[in-house]
């Protein structure tokens, strides 16, 4: 099994360079960044995990230009965001910086995408919380008819290309990077799955035994090929026999948490961590 980790860099954290380094020679498969452009102060949208909202979340550094120094200083560690917000970016500039890490990296990048939990975010950039999964879902498609392989239109409900000549291609041309949708488990989320995604990127792991079934025989049922379905447990906080389980799940890389902190801590962290390599 393939040991990933993602954390919340920030301005006060350890450095991109710094961990991706680290990353690499200890033998972790890959990093993966979240990404939130602000958090509004006037705030009513609960924290999903209950509580205050962590200072982290108003403070991360834009994973682009984060992973983009990571790939910068490895060869071989694969580079991913969990998650990218796709409603709030112009779909033609977010095409373009993802075709444009996944060549410089050797295409390592893997595009986990998601629809967003702050409605006041979203809405400062001119999103309708409402129809955001079916504006996702435009983007995505208008983002891989720039990615193919011939200048080719798009026209939908939300945006539109003409054909155009856009360069680089990311390895994997037309589809883009590996491409895996966070969320909870539902009809709408494994829906969208089947339709534009590789797989699943589910927060926590929680609860796999019964959903991941669910999500197999959608898949099937989308004539989705079922060995090319990939499910990758994410900000998991690992023991043995959590990591056992996912084995027999046929899970095959799991993106662990480290903390938001410092050199030092985040170092120890990835000694406690190694046993799992």
């Amino acid at each position: 099994m393939r040991i990933s980790v993602t954390i919340f860099l920030t301005d006060e954290t350890i450095t991109p360079t710094r961990l991706a380094r680290e990353l690499e020679e200890r033998g972790f498969a890959g990093l993966y960044l979240p990404e939130h452009t602000h958090i509004p102060v006037e705030r009513t949208t609960p924290y999903p995990a209950g509580g205050d909202l962590p200072p982290e979340y108003g403070r991360t550094l834009d994973p682009f230009v984060a992973l983009g120094q990571a790939a910068a200083v490895t060869e071989n560690l694969g580079l991913g965001t969990g998650i990218t917000l796709v409603a709030q970016h112009d779909p033609i500039d977010l095409a373009k910086q993802i075709a444009t890490l996944d060549h410089l990296s050797g295409g390592r990048f893997t595009l986990g995408l998601g629809f967003g939990w702050n409605v006041e975010e979203a809405a400062d950039h001119g999103v309708e919380w409402r129809t955001r999964r079916e504006l996702v879902r435009d983007r995505m498609a208008l983002m891989r008819a720039l990615w193919s392989a011939e200048p080719t239109a798009y026209k939908g409900e939300f945006g539109s290309v003409r054909p155009s000549h856009a360069h680089p291609k990311p390895l994997r041309a037309h589809l883009g990077p590996r491409t895996l949708i966070g969320g909870a488990a539902g009809p709408k989320l494994f829906t969208h799955i089947c339709e534009y995604a590789d797989g699943w990127m589910p927060i926590g792991g929680r609860g796999l035994t019964e959903t991941l079934p669910v999500l197999r025989a959608a898949w099937a049922e989308a004539g989705r090929e079922g060995a090319a379905l990939q499910v990758v447990p994410y900000a998991v906080y690992p023991s043995p026999g959590k990591l056992a389980h996912y084995a027999e799940l046929g899970i095959e890389e799991v993106v662990v948490q480290l903390p938001p902190a410092g050199e030092a801590e985040v170092l120890r962290t990835l000694d406690k961590y190694a046993e799992y390599l």
